[in-house]
């Protein structure tokens, strides 16, 4: 039986927390996906580590919140292909671009995969044809 919609993305969600947690060495306090036509949009909260929140709040905050969105950055770039496989092997479409920020304000991150079609998702509505 094909998964519903709501079960791909908490799949989609339990995947991304694992790779958080195994490559960024830290995972989100709390995680949610969207699939929305041929975007995975997913929303990650609490990923910086305490160390990352007081460099955002130092003196010299701009450059601290610079520096922490430069290195998430490139460390997301470098764990990209794992990424990308991570949706691929649950909506069965391959990823076509990847879009992601970081708000070092509310320690939010958001990654928006675009995928090369829109993946096929069982109906939520019922028959309700008499048998």
């Amino acid at each position: 039986m094909p998964q519903t919609k709501g079960q791909l993305e908490a799949e989609i969600s339990d995947a991304i927390i694992r790779f958080e947690k195994e490559y960024m060495g830290r995972g989100p306090l709390e995680t949610k996906t969207y699939i929305i036509d041929d975007l995975v949009i997913v929303r990650l909260k609490g990923v910086l580590t305490r160390a990352e929140c007081q460099l955002a709040e130092s003196n010299e905050a701009s450059v601290g919140r610079e520096l922490i969105k430069r290195m998430r950055h490139a460390l997301l770039e470098k764990g990209r292909p794992m990424l990308d496989a991570i949706v691929k092997d649950v909506v069965g479409i391959p990823v076509k671009s990847l879009h992601t920020d970081l708000s070092t304000v509310t320690g939010e991150r958001l990654i928006v995969f675009s995928l090369e079609a829109v993946p096929e998702l069982p109906s939520n509505t019922r028959d309700d044809k008499c048998s």
